[in-house]
């Protein structure tokens, strides 16, 4: 597995070539990149306190005291929108912004000239992503639920913010420049 993983992501590389230059790369794209990976961790987070709501490892969440908006995380995680799924959406979440990282993290530098259908792959990846968490944000939350969630919408802007920074290198790798 981890030969094949290897040969589809950075082949000619060795281990020791690849760890070099991607940590000490500071091009655009790698920015990007661990922008990306740090963005991810950010909503891997919010997502964890709402998993440990959704099963039940908490019996509840605490939500920001205001009148407007009215924040009320029980009421949007315990939602038929929320199970839907055949399961809670907080573990889904949690794996779409693990699949996010994973994609960001995956290939040398130049990944957008020797392997362009990762950078492509992680645009349409996470702009699928970012097109529900705009439907639940927008819509979902105002609308159906007339409630917020602030872990849902740091969830959200991590999709967002992933989704922007993977379209620059996507760009590149589509250009071939």
């Amino acid at each position: 597995m981890k030969r094949v993983l290897m040969e589809a992501t950075s082949p000619g590389y060795t281990p020791e070539r690849l760890r070099r230059q991607v940590r000490h790369d500071r091009g655009r794209e790698m920015r990007y990149r661990r922008a990306i990976v740090a963005t991810s961790l950010v909503g891997m987070a919010s997502m964890a306190f709402v998993t440990l709501f959704q099963t039940g490892l908490v019996r509840r969440l605490p939500d920001p005291p205001t009148r407007r908006p009215h924040f009320d995380t029980a009421k949007v995680n315990n939602s038929d929108e929320a199970w839907s799924y055949g399961m809670p959406d907080g573990p889904l979440t949690l794996a779409m912004h693990a699949a996010n990282l994973t994609l960001a993290a995956s290939g040398p530098p130049e990944r957008w000239r020797e392997r362009p259908w990762i950078p492509v792959a992680a645009s349409a990846f996470s702009g699928a992503q970012a097109a529900v968490a705009a439907k639940y944000l927008f819509h979902d939350m105002p609308y159906v639920d007339r409630a917020w969630c602030p872990y849902c919408v740091v969830d959200a802007l991590a999709h967002f913010a992933s989704f922007g920074l993977t379209l620059p290198e996507s760009a590149r790798a589509i250009r071939g420049r």
